[in-house]
């Protein structure tokens, strides 16, 4: 193996940079984006239960916003229940932004190694094939060794770069696809908070909020 790299030539170093940069990345994503982490099963229960005993309070909206993603979009809606929905639906969404955002981290850099890996790939092809007509030109055809090995550096920088991009490509519209199932959940979610609110079955706390 640290032979095929070495002889693919010094773009196998930014090609394997990226390999790395990709592998973090999706393990990262992985671990983030779960779906007990981001929508947590039963975090509107609590929050029913919360305001059945009168607890919406400044200590439950931060272990709220603390605890997931969705949790930080019930906060921001409850956090503003006394006010009118047009207002609380611009509260929601402004969190949801945020939310957002932060669930897209880092796949703009995976999606950017998957467009750059084949074309470090091919810049070493086009590399070794100068190395190739460069030799031939000084030597002729008779070098078999010189032509092999600008004919290597070629292939194996293509097949590195490819073998990079397709998996990071893959992974990074997967990650993409995830995020917009979570957003239209959070969504629904949010709007069945928001007509809670409305009708009144979540109830002001006991404690007085500050600001309102």
């Amino acid at each position: 193996m640290l032979e095929i790299i070495i002889a693919g030539g010094w773009l196998m170093a930014p090609i394997l940079l990226c390999s790395t940069l990709a592998v973090a990345i999706i393990i990262e994503r992985f671990w983030t984006l779960r779906k007990s982490k981001v929508t947590p099963e039963g975090l509107g229960a609590t929050v029913e239960d919360w305001a059945a005993r009168h607890e919406l309070d400044q200590r439950h909206f931060a272990q709220l916003r603390s605890g997931s993603p969705l949790g930080r979009i019930y906060a921001s809606a409850l956090v503003n229940r006394k006010r009118s929905r047009d207002v609380i639906k611009e509260a929601v969404e402004d969190t949801g932004r945020h939310v957002v955002h932060d669930l897209e981290r880092f796949l703009n850099t995976l999606g950017t190694i998957a467009g750059i890996s084949p074309l470090l790939g091919l810049l070493g092809t086009v590399i070794g094939m100068i190395k190739v007509f460069s030799a031939i030109m000084i030597s002729g055809v008779g070098d078999a060794n010189v032509l092999a090995g600008g004919i290597s550096q070629a292939l194996i920088t293509t097949a590195a770069g490819l073998t990079v991009a397709i998996p990071s490509y893959f992974f990074y519209r997967f990650f993409r696809g995830m995020v917009a199932e979570y957003v239209i959940s959070m969504e629904e979610k949010a709007i069945s908070l928001i007509d809670c609110i409305e009708r009144g079955h979540v109830k002001a706390s006991e404690h007085a909020i500050p600001g309102e």
